[in-house]
């Protein structure tokens, strides 16, 4: 599941949200930085977001030196495979040399908040989506370039998630790879519980989660029909799932006003998200640690999981017989989505600035969005890079690409913190025992109050 990726006192406030998301958004391994080789002189010409990564070079021998440095967190796949595109950028672009510098996850956004300010940061960001409100809200980004990267097409050829990257009517960020959930089923538990098909609407995953379960003697689990981690991605699939599938609203069109409690759909979903657990007791939190444990090892025969898991299950699980469905829909289709993007920090000009553009061009170009998609796992991010029959036809990213056209991106104030007050509701009526009704009201009202607190600030700007 892959942004805005995010002076006094105020720094220091937003210095410390930021702190919270990055802990909530997942992790890198511990390490240093990691430089890639720097080259020398020629070339530069503009394209369109997707022209061909061969067809944007036009080398001049006379085109000014420049370096740049992209930043982002340690994450091997993705740290290895911009070492291996830098080395063919500079060779179609012998002018430019970029510097890859990577950072453990838990210091990224101390690094963003005292070198980006001072000038000294990054010349390109990668970031994850959901941190773009504080880091744009913070003044370390830049709108994007609209002569490298025009509004309209960047809505004609991306999927329609890329709005939330969108903020005050200018894109500042713009993803290479795209992530969305899906069910992933376990076929030999399947086959043992005589059960055909994958689930393909709500009451259906009901029924099989129950077949699926299998307790001991004292009632334990032995196998979770339904793997249970609202802390996962479960509460994801509740806000741009559940909700929009139920025929509920996520949030006003200004992004000011949460509108789950608008109609009965959002108890309506959040009630069956918590059924799983409480009702049909088909599968619960922490068991083998975390939900995608529990399917890898076997002891969970369902889980709703991202793209991104299917390269760990194929080096750490590799017998795994496992298959993939689209999430099952009840009044209508949807899914939730997510993405790392790239953006361009705010003091970013001149030279660099152009050099930025073109090196952005080419992290979206089709041949970088393909190596992607061998080498991390993740989606294309525009439409007719994932269209293509060797991506939706494969059996197991076909079911996620389906499912891209209508999937939704949250908007997000502060990820950790929206993600916390879900898994505290479902908290509540687990281990507390608050009614259902009153959970959903309380937590409907405090992320309300986040929304309320940034947009108050946002006004007094």
């Amino acid at each position: 599941m892959n942004q805005p990726l995010r002076q006094g006192k105020k720094l220091s406030l937003v210095l410390a949200a930021i702190l919270a998301v990055l802990t909530a958004c997942g992790g890198g391994n511990n390490g240093g930085s990691n430089a890639s080789p720097s080259p020398s002189p020629s070339s530069s010409a503009a394209a369109s977001p997707q022209a061909s990564a061969k067809e944007e070079a036009s080398p001049s021998a006379s085109a000014e030196k420049v370096t740049i440095e992209y930043w982002q967190y340690e994450f091997p796949a993705k740290v290895e495979l911009i070492n291996e595109l830098i080395q063919e950028f500079q060779t179609l672009h012998p002018h430019i040399a970029v510097k890859q510098t990577n950072f453990p996850y838990d210091q990224y956004s101390q690094k963003v908040a005292t070198l980006v300010p001072a000038g000294k940061g990054p010349d390109i960001i990668n970031l994850y989506y959901g941190w773009l409100p504080q880091y744009v809200a913070s003044g370390y980004l830049q709108p994007l370039p609209e002569d490298a990267f025009p509004p309209a097409q960047i809505e004609s050829d991306y999927y329609p998630l890329v709005s939330a990257a969108k903020l005050d009517g200018a894109y500042y960020a713009i993803p290479t790879a795209v992530r969305t959930l899906a069910l992933f089923y376990n076929k030999d538990l399947f086959a043992k519980a005589q059960i055909a098909q994958p689930p393909a609407t709500w009451e259906e995953l009901v029924e099989s989660a129950k077949k699926l379960t299998e307790k001991d003697a004292k009632g334990q689990f032995v196998i979770e029909g339904f793997a249970w981690e609202p802390g996962s991605q479960l509460h994801h699939w509740f806000r741009d799932g559940l909700l929009p599938q139920a025929g509920g609203q996520d949030l006003s069109e200004d992004r000011r006003k949460v509108l789950w409690d608008e109609s009965p759909a959002g108890l309506e979903a959040f009630r069956y998200l918590l059924d799983f657990a409480i009702t049909h007791k088909t599968g619960i939190n922490g068991f083998y640690n975390d939900d995608s444990n529990a399917f890898k090892t076997g002891h969970a025969a369902i889980n709703v999981d991202g793209s991104f898991r299917l390269g760990s299950f194929k080096k750490d699980a590799p017998d795994l017989n496992y298959g993939i469905a689209p999430l099952p829909a009840y009044k209508s289709q949807s899914a939730p989505a997510s993405f790392w993007a790239n953006a361009i920090p705010k003091n970013v000009q001149g030279a660099k600035l152009e050099a930025a553009k073109e090196f952005l061009k080419f992290l979206t170009s089709k041949e970088v969005q393909e190596k992607w998609v061998e080498k991390v796992g993740e989606l294309p991010a525009q439409k007719a890079v994932g269209s293509q029959d060797k991506y939706a036809g494969d059996e197991k990213l076909g079911p996620f690409i389906k499912q891209l056209d209508y999937s939704k991106a949250h908007f997000f104030i502060d990820e950790n913190q929206e993600r916390s007050l879900i898994v505290n509701a479902t908290n509540e009526v687990l281990l507390n025992n608050v009614p259902v009704e009153q959970a959903f009201k309380d937590l409907v009202a405090k992320t309300q109050k986040i929304y309320d607190d940034y947009w108050a600030k946002q006004d007094k700007k």
